[in-house]
C-alpha cells in the first residue's frame, strides 16, 4: 500500500535514480498493493481477525484505522530494521504500535526481523518485555483483546483537529487573561496609606 521513499521505491526514477549509486536506495521499485484486508486465522478458537501492517505503514494512522473498522482485533505490523540497527529509528519505529494502539483501541504487535520487536494492550500500554535489537529469540504473549470504538476511530483525523483547536483557545483565552491583568504603561500604582487610612507624608 504505501512504500519506503527510496528503500522500496525511487520517486520520480528518470530523475532521481542516480541515488542508487551513492547509497543503499532501491535498486527496482518494489510493487504495491491495491488495497488492505483483514486476516482471519482459521485455526483460533475465537476466529482471531488479524489487522496487518507492513514496516513503515505503521507510522500511519489512517491505514490502522481503517483495518479497524474492518473488523480487526488485533494490529500487527511486520518490519525488519537492519539498515538502522544502530541508532535510535528501532526503538522510534516499535513506539508507534503504542499509539496505533491507544488510537483504535486495540493491541497491537510490532514483530520484527531485525529491530525491536513489542507488544501493546488496547490503551497503549506496554504488554510483558520486548525483545531488543541484539537478542535472537521468539517469545510468546498474552494479548489483551477489546472492543468498542474510540473517538479517533468514529471521527479519524477531526478528533485531533478538534482537540488542537481547542487548546489553541485554551492558550488564546488564558494570554488574553493575562494581558488584561497587566498594568497600562505609565499608569501610577496606588497611593501609600498610614494605619488610619490618611495618605503617608513625604519625609523631609
Amino acid at each position: 500500500m504505501r512504500l519506503v521513499p527510496f528503500g522500496e521505491y525511487i520517486p520520480a526514477r528518470s530523475l532521481l535514480g542516480w541515488a542508487t549509486s551513492v547509497g543503499k536506495a532501491a535498486g527496482e521499485d518494489r510493487l504495491r498493493g491495491d488495497r488492505q484486508v483483514v486476516m482471519t486465522l482459521p485455526e483460533s478458537d475465537r476466529r482471531l481477525r488479524i489487522g496487518p501492517l507492513v514496516c513503515f505503514e505503521s507510522a500511519f494512522p489512517d491505514m490502522s484505522r481503517r483495518l479497524t473498522r474492518d473488523g480487526a482485533q488485533v494490529l500487527v505490523a511486520q518490519s525488519a530494521t537492519s539498515t538502522f540497527q544502530e541508532s535510535w529509528a528501532p526503538a522510534q519505529h516499535a513506539s508507534l504500535g503504542a499509539l496505533r494502539a491507544a488510537e483504535n483501541g486495540r493491541p497491537a504487535v510490532h514483530a520484527t526481523l531485525t529491530g525491536i520487536s513489542a507488544v501493546y494492550g488496547p490503551r497503549g500500554e506496554q504488554v510483558g518485555e520486548p525483545l531488543g535489537t541484539e537478542e535472537s529469540a521468539a517469545a510468546v504473549y498474552d494479548v489483551p483483546l477489546a472492543h468498542g470504538t474510540t473517538l479517533y476511530g468514529r471521527f479519524g483525523d477531526w478528533a485531533v483537529y478538534a482537540a488542537l483547536a481547542a487548546l489553541a483557545a485554551l492558550c488564546a483565552a488564558e494570554g488574553l487573561r493575562a494581558l488584561r491583568r497587566r498594568p497600562a504603561p505609565g499608569t501610577p500604582g496606588r497611593s501609600a496609606r498610614t494605619a488610619h487610612g490618611s495618605p503617608e507624608r513625604p519625609e523631609h
